[in-house]
């Protein structure tokens, strides 16, 4: 037997949980609040990091985010994104600030829609985004506040001839690569160097 595709849909948060059939008072916001409130963990944020770039780049948000896509986003116009975030500071205790680096490594790609995996690694985005949450101060660092991050573009194909680690990146490196742009400028960077590298 073949069981299609799930198809995700928007919720409203006001969804109940049930039981027996009757509405229990719980509700699939009180989960979302259970679950993702904080915005500083790494799996959290990450996810957090991906919306971001979405609400910059006027994605579509009426959609469900893809968990098994080969890239995190796509544009109106057609530009793949794959987005990378990182912190100084961690919902945890720290002894010092945390070391910057970002995962580069090409991917095999499983398909959700024919259940079959690439046999090819390969990075499947055009555009590299990474953001960095670079307040320091654990007391006031708020990653709702877009003052609080700053992005570096790449286009995959500048990593694809990056000399050095084909795995990762480190901050030092790409600076030395790119300039950081704020929020305000990340879509129309994306596009110029996405346009200026023929992707």
């Amino acid at each position: 037997m073949q069981l299609n595709q799930i198809k995700a849909t928007i919720k409203s948060g006001q969804e109940q949980l049930t039981y027996n059939n009757k509405p229990l008072d719980c509700s699939l916001l009180d989960f979302w609040r259970w679950s993702v409130s904080d915005i500083l963990s790494n799996a959290t944020r990450g996810r957090f990091a991906e919306f971001i770039v979405a609400t910059a780049t006027n994605i579509d948000k009426t959609t469900v985010r893809d968990e098994w896509a080969a890239y995190d986003l796509e544009t109106s116009d057609g530009i793949k994104l794959e987005i990378k975030s990182a912190a100084y500071v961690q919902s945890w205790f720290q002894r010092a600030f945390s070391k910057i680096s970002f995962s580069t490594k090409a991917a095999l790609h499983w398909d959700s829609l024919t259940n079959k995996q690439s046999s090819e690694k390969k990075r499947y985005a055009d555009i590299y985004v990474f953001c960095l949450l670079y307040h320091k101060n654990k007391l006031t660092v708020d990653p709702l506040n877009m003052n609080h991050w700053e992005f570096y573009i790449m286009a995959t194909k500048e990593l694809n001839e990056y000399t050095r680690s084909q795995h990762s990146i480190t901050l030092k490196s790409l600076q030395r690569l790119t300039n950081s742009v704020p929020y305000g400028k990340l879509y129309e960077t994306i596009k110029a160097k996405h346009k200026l590298n023929g992707e």
